[in-house]
């Protein structure tokens, strides 16, 4: 599988989800809990309503609890306030939901989240319009390609950058170890480039 990098830039973010936004809500909310959650995306399409929301109150969930598809495991993950707002925004497009009813439910009319590659499209075409990927004549991917693991690799790149502890990260993306962590959300490339750019002698 390709290595895809975080998004680094805030800028770069907010761009993606006003391309996103202007989609409908359920893509700008696939990228804002994807990189406010640190899920991967196996765990983010397989979310039901019934995951994120109480239905006695119709009110949307702090924390929601999951098993892991890859691990097995359980994992409980908080939902912060920016995609806690853009849930009940979303509940109010429908004119019923019901328990069992995907998050992220394909269009196609039937009761099924939409495909991993459908996710990997949306996020590669919002990427597009705001110039993060290029393509050739033919319409292969030549520069920029962002995939679903962007969205959980941005969640740890800024946690790391807003002080949240190495170890604390590897509990959450079940690494066995700092340089795993470090890899994976970008910072070793990173500085490693920061190195040579700073390199100025003679």
């Amino acid at each position: 599988m390709k290595s895809v990098e975080p998004l680094r830039d805030i800028k770069t973010i907010k761009s993606m989800r006003a391309i996103l936004k202007s989609q409908n809500t359920r893509n700008e909310l696939l990228f804002i809990l994807g990189i406010n959650a640190g899920l991967r995306i196996s765990d983010i399409l397989k979310l039901k309503f019934e995951d994120v929301i109480n239905f006695k109150n119709m009110k949307v969930l702090d924390y929601v609890i999951i098993k892991e598809k890859k691990t097995g495991k359980t994992k409980k993950f908080y939902l912060s306030s920016i995609v806690q707002k853009l849930i009940e925004k979303y509940i109010k497009e429908f004119n019923s939901i019901s328990r069992e009813m995907y998050v992220f439910k394909s269009n196609k009319g039937e009761n099924k989240p939409i495909s991993r590659q459908h996710a990997w499209y949306i996020l590669n075409t919002a990427a597009e319009m705001i110039g993060l990927v290029k393509r050739d004549d033919s319409g292969k991917i030549i520069q920029g390609e962002i995939g679903t693991h962007t969205m959980r690799k941005t969640f740890g790149y800024h946690a790391y950058q807003n002080g949240t502890s190495l170890e604390l990260l590897m509990d959450i993306f079940n690494h066995s170890c700092k340089s795993e962590t470090l890899r994976y959300i970008g910072i070793t490339e990173e500085e490693k480039r920061d190195v040579y750019l700073h390199s100025n002698l003679g």
